[in-house]
């Protein structure tokens, strides 16, 4: 069978990117199961309620929901158990010193297959105030209405 290549996105947290703003994003991988893999090759996870830790220098992944699954025994995975994330000695001491100095948040953005192998973005994280929120919508209605008009510019038809 030959080896898998590329990368197939298997779920993404797109809440996140309205609830946060994101200053730094890291590529890891995930200590898994094999019933795990499999529900996830199905394409079924969930990463709503997600967050990541930092526990005694190693850092946790917690409340993905993956899925039973379905054709398993005895030997399925608990669904929202703590899974352990993997990551450089380096990077992993420079997020315990971002987290606790200055109070940023660890938030997975999405969980995907690269080259056969299970890996997770997780973003260094800022969360958004209610007004943020307001004016990155307002911005990008504003982008959106600039388009429009280049292009209504474009192909010769003004409107005022």
């Amino acid at each position: 069978m030959p080896k898998e290549r590329g990368q197939k996105v298997i779920v993404s947290n797109r809440k996140a990117r309205h609830d946060y703003s994101i200053l730094d994003t890291y590529e890891c991988g995930l200590v898994l199961v094999g019933t795990e893999v499999k529900s996830l090759r199905e394409g079924k996870a969930s990463l709503a309620d997600a967050f990541a830790t930092v526990d005694d220098g190693e850092v946790w992944l917690r409340n993905v929901h993956i899925p039973e699954y379905t054709q398993g025994t005895w030997t399925n995975h608990m669904p929202r158990r703590t899974r352990k994330l993997l990551l450089h000695k380096r990077e992993i001491e420079k997020l315990i010193g971002k987290t606790k100095e200055s109070g940023l948040s660890l938030v997975p953005l999405s969980m995907y297959f690269k080259d056969g192998k299970v890996k997770v973005e997780i973003a260094l994280a800022q969360g958004k105030k209610a007004y943020d929120k307001r004016q990155t919508l307002a911005k990008r209605d504003a982008e959106r209405d600039i388009r429009k008009a280049m292009g209504r510019a474009l192909k010769g038809r003004f409107t005022e």
